[in-house]
């Protein structure tokens, strides 16, 4: 039943393997994940690299906290992955995700920073 080649064996040494299209899907989604951890990332870099009418200090608030954000994304994809995909072998219900707020809640800040930005630099 065990297959000890396969990693992570917190994964795969439960239960039995579900549907193979369950799992695909779910590679899938931890994959989205990733795409967006990277474009959080590829923000946070943009930030910090433009020439923006924002005071430094902002500017470099606003790329730590996207970058920090790209990190926390690219964990939460793996562990996502991993309980999901334990989930479905166990035939457990699904876990919830709560960390997608953590995912939001600074695209949002950078958000409204960079939009109040435009609006003062359009009135001024």
């Amino acid at each position: 039943m065990s297959d000890r080649r396969r990693w992570p064996a917190s994964v795969y040494d439960h239960g039995a393997d579900p549907d193979p299209r369950f799992s695909l899907a779910n590679e899938r989604t931890f994959l989205a994940w990733a795409r967006t951890a990277l474009a959080l990332l590829a923000g946070a870099a943009a930030l910090d690299a433009l020439d923006l009418p924002l005071q430094d200090t902002v500017q470099a608030l606003l790329a730590a906290l996207l970058a920090l954000a790209g990190l926390v994304t690219a964990a939460t994809a793996w562990r996502t992955w991993a309980r999901t995909e334990r989930a479905m072998r166990e035939g457990t219900p699904l876990p919830s995700n709560p960390t997608m707020v953590v995912v939001v809640a600074p695209i949002v800040v950078a958000g409204v920073v960079l939009a109040g930005a435009s609006v003062l630099r359009g009135v001024g």
